[in-house]
């Protein structure tokens, strides 16, 4: 029973509690002349249809009273006179966003549209109970924005890493108390970081301050990121007559900054719901930016070009001509000079490995990293913006090679951290640098010392008997060699290419150099032209082949020493190792005292054994 009378009495209770309400929000609502107004409008609490119908009416403060018919949802000729052509050409029109929820939209507003707006929904209910329109009052105010810029783009294109400077100008003067927003942005080109090239269409925000005079950085790209390093700014200055003045700065632009930019302030007002609603907009175009990449503009060359060729000792100088930079002073550049060619001289310019010659760093430090460029003397500097000289106050043939000059750029970046990627980097042509040198003839002859034969524990000495041919004053450095008969293993046998093991180097200064292992060798200068190594107390292990190898330096006339790369290898000669008389009479001695232990041992058991068994048989019973 109970249950049926909750079933019968609960729908007539929830239909009659039920009552239409219709909102609007609540007003004041303060609009510009010329912009848009929107207004929302619902009804909750109905019955019937879920698609509700909508009618706005507006009472003019002139109009004693009197209604105007703006617009409805189920009557076309609903329109009064004043709106009809503006509802035709859809500047007033309804925007509905469900079945209970419309909008009304004014596209551009009028001062004669001021006034109260009543939104009346037809009632679909049994009862006629409830709230069936709601009304707001709409203040049209006097559009008082305004926005100029004062320094825009010049049309001319500005290289990868320049820095970008625009500025804006917007006021409002507003009886009511309005906020204003500024955002910098730009059209086309594409978006930072992404790689991809964008469309005409494709908008978007670099950096803007709000209302509440907070700066934020556009989300698209990198835009973030930039602006969190310090690369992109957004300030707010005081300009002439009390005008306000808005300065973007972008450090360093980048080919994907190029396109259309723009400068857009907008009026905010905070309605008496305490949201704050844009009420004015305007938006001035600061001109089209042209990126051109560092990769298509930086040139970098070599002065002298081709080839040069100079006599031992003579200064070299060279110069590197960097252009295509833009702006010296935004970024910062890192200089090599590089060299092809091996330092002995055996090879041709332009063989062996590259190496570093020298760098001037982003920080104006300069440091040497070949050692034989650097033994010679000489200087890298900095000659003026674009210009940076390699010097070296007395070549050798050692300094040939093929020379290039290798440039680093750090777009729009003074002080980069040392792991910070270069924007881009290029190298110059190569120069090849020959140095000549006096002729030079050599000879060299290696021969064992006279004596009697070598035997182990003998010093060996291996003479090397110099000839050399040429005009002024000169060294010879000695090296020796060792090829031993039976290698003992496969990284000595490949040592030296070939030619064994490095014993000694006697030096053009005079100085030795010992490098062999287990063995005690000592090198000296018998004469002019003879040299000589000594292998103290020989083993079976220092027999072998030994060669000697002579290079001749020559002196420049600056009194420093060169090698000239003029170089010979004697023929090899053999050592081998007699054995001494105490190993000959060491075998027989050896085999005659273990003869006779044998002996004697063989004539102890006998005897032994034959007493033992003449005892055993006298003590056996009879």
């Amino acid at each position: 029973m109970g249950s049926w009378l909750v079933a019968v009495i609960l729908p007539w209770a929830l239909r009659y509690a039920t009552c239409r309400e219709v909102a609007l929000p609540p007003g004041p609502l303060y609009r510009v002349a010329g912009f848009p107004l929107s207004l929302p409008c619902s009804v909750s609490g109905y019955e019937g249809s879920r698609t509700q119908d909508f009618e706005w009416y507006l009472y003019r403060e002139d109009s004693g009273g009197r209604q105007i018919g703006v617009i409805s949802t189920r009557d076309r000729g609903f329109s009064y006179a004043p709106y009809q052509p503006r509802v035709r050409s859809g500047e007033v029109r309804v925007e509905r966003e469900s079945g209970d929820q419309a909008r009304l939209v004014v596209q551009r507003l009028r001062p004669e549209d001021q006034g109260r707006y009543e939104c009346y929904t037809p009632s679909t209910d049994s009862r006629y109970q409830g709230n069936y329109s709601a009304s707001v009052s709409v203040k049209v105010i006097p559009d008082t924005l305004q926005i100029s810029h004062s320094r825009s783009l010049s049309g001319q294109p500005l290289t990868e890493g320049a820095e970008l400077q625009l500025t804006c100008e917007a006021t409002v003067r507003s009886k009511q108390h309005t906020h204003l927003s500024v955002t910098f942005g730009v059209r086309g080109g594409s978006v930072p970081g992404s790689g991809a090239a964008g469309q005409g269409h494709n908008l978007r925000e670099i950096v803007s301050i709000g209302r509440d005079l907070g700066v934020a950085p556009g989300r698209a790209g990198d835009y973030e990121q930039r602006y969190g390093e310090g690369e992109i700014s957004l300030e707010k200055r005081k300009g002439p007559g009390d005008r306000t003045v808005y300065v973007m700065r972008m450090a360093a632009v980048a080919p994907g900054d190029s396109g259309a930019y723009f400068c857009e302030a907008t009026q905010w007002i905070m309605d008496p719901d305490g949201g704050w609603e844009r009420i004015a907009q305007r938006t001035m175009e600061l001109g089209n930016l042209t990126v051109q990449p560092l990769a298509d503009t930086l040139t970098v060359t070599t002065v002298p070009r081709g080839e040069v060729t100079l006599p031992a000792g003579s200064p070299l100088s060279l110069t590197c001509v960097v252009r295509g930079v833009g702006a010296w002073n935004r970024s910062a550049l890192l200089v090599q000079w590089m060299k092809r060619g091996a330092a002995s001289g055996e090879d041709g310019p332009g063989v062996g490995a590259e190496v570093e010659v020298a760098r001037l760093g982003p920080d104006g430090a300069v440091s040497w990293g070949d050692d034989v460029s650097r033994r010679g003397g000489g200087s890298m500097e900095k000659e003026a913006e674009g210009r940076y000289s390699l010097r070296l106050f007395s070549a050798h043939p050692s300094n040939s090679g093929v020379y290039r000059c290798t440039v680093s750029v750090f777009a729009g970046r003074r002080n980069p951290g040392p792991s910070s990627p270069a924007t881009v980097t290029q190298r110059s042509d190569g120069v090849s640098v020959t140095l000549r040198i006096k002729e030079v003839r050599v000879s060299a002859v290696a021969a064992l010392a006279r004596g009697p034969l070598l035997k182990r524990g003998d010093t060996v000495a291996v003479m090397c008997n110099v000839s050399v041919a040429t005009t002024g004053p000169f060294q010879v450095e000695v090296r020796w060699w060792q090829k031993r008969d039976e290698p003992e293993g496969p990284e000595e046998e490949s040592a030296g290419d070939g030619r064994g093991r490095v014993l000694a180097v006697l030096t053009y200064e005079g100085f030795s150099r010992l490098y062999a292992n287990g063995s005690d060798v000592s090198v000296d200068r018998l004469a002019a032209d003879s040299y000589r190594l000594r292998v103290h107390a020989t083993q079976v292990e220092d027999q072998g082949h030994y060669m000697c190898q002579a290079e001749v330096w020559g002196q420049d006339p600056h009194g420093g020493w060169y090698n000239t790369g003029v170089g010979v290898e004697s023929a090899p000669v053999r050592v081998y190792l007699y054995s001494r008389a105490a190993d000959l009479l060491l075998i027989p001695l050896v085999v005659g005292v273990s003869s006779a232990l044998f002996v004697g041992v063989l004539i102890v058991a006998t005897v032994t054994c034959c007493f033992m068994n003449r005892l055993a048989r006298q003590r056996s019973p009879k």
